[in-house]
């Protein structure tokens, strides 16, 4: 016999001051919270770097671009000097082209003068460009003629290799100085002294046709130049930087323009490959507490499975053991060793408490058929004694109330027939609660049936009978057992319970009878164990219990405050 809830009481003291309170309490919170952190501040100072570089590359292609919009400045300068010194005199030209050798660096594909009609005059030796070829050209001609002293500038694919021309005229614009420079020259000075050198690094250079001029370092990324995201801002003059992934990695890309020539200066590289060693074992060092991590939920591990669960496994068989079921308390529960000579020492104190039940469950056995020989002898009395003795004073009632010779008289004897009447009423009902005539001549189904309208008849509660299933007799014994425990039940949710509906039910299966009592009252805190009925007052339901441990029956108890109470008895059968 057991009730429907357990304490939870027994497994929170077995929780304070065990060795898993340390460490589910303490241990593992401060793993837990070393790790963060170290996990934050590394993940912080990711952050911060990544910040880093992607300002670090911001300037750089923002020095490098104006380096270049410099060196473009500078030949103009150095072009615009040679026009002025050659004047419009064609042979002071060839003279003062001769003596410009130190331009040679800064004009890789050569020098020459032209006159203003686009005639070749001159040229430097061993020039990278085949001068006479170009002067041939409608475009370049157009080019010439359109200088001016001020100087000017203007892409020039020369076998599909891209090339700067930069031109100036003379004041009286009769001679027109031209120099030629790769963008390969051009712009390989700058990025190699300007920006940084990283071996994961690409840098490119598009012009405003979306055609590669310059492109250096690694060539391994997803996304081809000419399309590249950032170009088209770059051309528009802005600069700027954002990340991207490629290829599984974050990169960061920084652009921005060459308002001279109208390129785009793109560099891009995973931020991560500018991290230091230092940066890198900074990152590794918090997978150090991951061990720690790893001990600490193993050991949590350990304490659940072998500490915990058992000791819940022990507790909840403590439990049904405290309600008379000892056929669980020997089956092994595991965990450490003290666990299981903790069991040894229930399973035998178990035995010792079937013995003294079984002499206990005997005695009481005696009692009660004590008790209930004796509500018979008294029932007998009262039915064969009492009853006739009261039936025969209402009939000499009724015959003085004949021959009374008075309407006061008449009334007098008439009140006392009424009250004759009512006793022998209560007399009768009394008789049937002391021995349930109906429980021995009609079973136990129809004295359920009828305790349920006496019981609604004089307590004016509304009771309810339910049958489920097919109807067995039972012995005697059992049949009153369960009779006198619905009485019981009954009476306590008419007089203490405050009910307004009680519903008495019975249920016939093929394995078991259940029996339930179900009111909508006041509802109480029931007890944990059966030790606890008579201190609490529940002399009621020690009795119930007692009546269900000697038939073999399980009582089961579920009540709230409030929410009413539901009580059930089941009793196994067996085919």
């Amino acid at each position: 016999m057991r009730q429907g809830k357990f304490p939870a009481l027994n497994f929170k003291i077995l929780w304070q001051g065990s060795t898993l309170q340390l460490l589910g309490v303490i241990i593992l919170p401060l793993a837990l919270l070393v790790l963060v952190f170290a996990l934050g501040s590394t993940w912080l100072h990711q952050r911060a770097m990544r910040e880093m570089v992607g300002d670090r590359d911001e300037l750089a292609v923002r020095a490098a671009a104006g380096a270049l919009s410099t060196e473009v400045h500078h030949r103009i300068a150095a072009i615009r000097g040679l026009a002025l010194r050659g004047g419009d005199d064609e042979t002071i030209g060839r003279e003062v082209l001769a003596s410009y050798d130190f331009l040679a660096p800064d004009f890789d594909l050569g020098l020459a003068l032209f006159s203003s009609d686009g005639e070749l005059l001159t040229s430097t030796p061993d020039a990278g460009l085949n001068w006479e070829l170009l002067a041939s050209q409608p475009d370049f001609i157009d080019f010439v003629q359109s200088s001016n002293e001020t100087g000017k500038v203007i892409e020039w694919m020369l076998n599909d290799i891209p090339a700067v021309l930069v031109s100036a005229s003379s004041l009286n614009g009769g001679l027109v100085a031209v120099g030629g420079i790769s963008a390969e020259a051009l712009a390989g000075h700058i990025v190699t002294n300007v920006l940084p050198g990283e071996r994961e690094t690409r840098v490119f250079i598009v012009n405003s046709e979306h055609v590669v001029v310059y492109q250096s370092g690694s060539d391994g990324y997803g996304v081809e130049p000419a399309n590249h995201p950032g170009v088209e801002e770059a051309l528009q003059g802005f600069s700027g930087t954002f990340y991207m992934q490629d290829q599984g990695l974050e990169h960061v890309v920084s652009y921005s323009g060459v308002q001279q020539l109208q390129w785009a200066l793109v560099m891009e590289e995973p931020w991560q490959a500018v991290a230091t060693p230092i940066l890198t074992n900074t990152q590794v060092a918090p997978l150090v507490l991951v061990p720690l991590l790893l001990i600490t939920l193993a050991g949590l591990w350990f304490g659940a499975r072998q500490i915990v669960q058992p000791l819940r496994k022990l507790e909840k068989k403590s439990a049904l053991l405290a309600w008379g079921d000892a056929s669980e308390i020997e089956e092994p529960v595991g965990g450490i060793a003290e666990i299981r000579y903790l069991q040894a020492g229930l399973v035998h104190m178990a035995q010792k408490v079937q013995a003294a039940q079984r002499s206990l469950r005997d005695y009481i056995g005696v009692i009660t058929d004590a008790q209930e020989e004796e509500r018979r002898r008294l029932a007998r009395e009262l039915h064969d004694d009492t009853l006739q003795s009261i039936i025969g004073l209402k009939q000499r009632v009724q015959l003085a109330q004949k021959n009374a010779a008075d309407e006061a008289s008449r009334l007098s004897l008439h009140e006392l027939e009424t009250i004759a009447e009512q006793t022998i009423e209560n007399l009768r009902r009394m008789t049937r609660a002391l021995r349930p005539v109906y429980l021995e001549d009609l079973g136990l189904v129809t004295a359920l049936e009828m305790l349920a309208r006496e019981m609604e008849d004089a307590s004016n509660v509304k009771m309810t009978f339910r049958k489920q299933g097919n109807e067995k007799r039972l012995t005697g014994v059992v049949e009153l057992a369960l009779y006198r425990m619905a009485q019981e039940a009954l009476n306590n949710a008419a007089r203490h319970a405050r009910a307004s509906h009680v519903v008495l039910g019975i249920n016939f299966n093929h394995d078991k009878i259940e029996m339930q009592v179900i009111d909508d009252g006041v509802g109480f805190e029931a007890p944990n164990t059966p030790a606890d009925f008579a201190p609490s007052g529940h002399f009621g339901l020690l009795g119930m219990y007692e009546r269900a441990d000697l038939i073999g029956a399980r009582l089961n108890i579920r009540s709230t405050p409030g929410k009413g109470t539901h009580l059930t008895i089941q009793l196994p059968q067996t085919s």
